[in-house]
């Protein structure tokens, strides 16, 4: 599968999307985002230089078929509450500023852990390479479809146009099929809790899922619940990455 390929350019698009409306809770630049937490986390994420392959930002991201993915179709707006491009495009960097503002909270002196309690915290996803990216991009991308189908509201001529739309951004014949599956697939939030790899991906997790949901939405909010419980996420981390993505837009 090229799941990797289809995260990586959701991520870009959804960070040109969100700087070149000006939307979101707080107008946020995803772009300096990236680059600015990067340095400040260590290591260096690229993803923000890439080329977004000459899609239409917003045809896939609006009235398109992940727009109704997201929710669209029942009137929720692409840049509000609803959808939270800069948490979709930074999801690595801002779970893993979560975890550190949580160690800080936890230390007298407001100081991140050492280096050996991040490093047993797993990577970013924007660091990885490899069949470990591969790995977390899907367990993100099957994330990403359950949060969305949480309320129900995707019939099978819809699930027919997402699939196309991945399609369109590239996937190969084996992505194309697992896709078709997820849309099918019984929602089950400790079935998903148990593909995540490490903390630092169950973080990773619930913040792309936040980012497709609306917590104003009863079966929705219930879905997040759900999944923080069955990802042993505390509250206050839960928390603390509701607020990276609010503040990302």
């Amino acid at each position: 599968m090229n799941a990797s390929k289809i995260l990586q350019q959701l991520m870009q698009q959804a960070g040109s999307s969100q700087k070149g409306s000006g939307s979101g809770s707080s107008g946020v630049d995803v772009q300096g985002i990236l680059s600015g937490l990067s340095q400040q986390l260590g290591g260096g994420s690229n993803q923000g230089s890439s080329s977004t392959g000459g899609f239409d930002v917003k045809s896939l991201l609006g009235g398109g078929a992940m727009g109704m993915l997201v929710g669209s179709k029942r009137g929720r707006s692409m840049g509000g509450k609803a959808l939270k491009y800069g948490a979709i495009a930074g999801v690595g960097v801002l779970a893993w500023k979560a975890w550190q503002s949580s160690q800080a909270a936890k230390n007298s002196n407001g100081q991140p852990g050492n280096a050996q309690a991040n490093a047993a915290e797993g990577e970013r996803v924007d660091v990885l390479s490899g069949d470990v990216q591969e790995r977390r991009s899907l367990e993100l991308l099957q994330a990403m479809i359950m949060a969305a189908r949480a309320d129900g509201h995707i019939d099978e001529q819809e699930q027919a146009l997402i699939t196309e739309q991945i399609d369109a951004l590239g996937a190969d014949q084996e992505m194309h099929h697992w896709v078709e599956q997820q849309l099918k697939a019984p929602l089950d939030a400790q079935a998903l809790a148990r593909e995540a790899d490490s903390p630092q991906a169950a973080r990773e997790m619930y913040l792309i899922s936040v980012a497709v949901t609306d917590d104003q939405n009863p079966m929705e909010r219930a879905w997040l619940d759900q999944l923080a419980s069955a990802l042993n996420l505390p509250k206050e981390m839960t928390t603390e990455l509701e607020r990276q993505a609010e503040q990302a837009g």
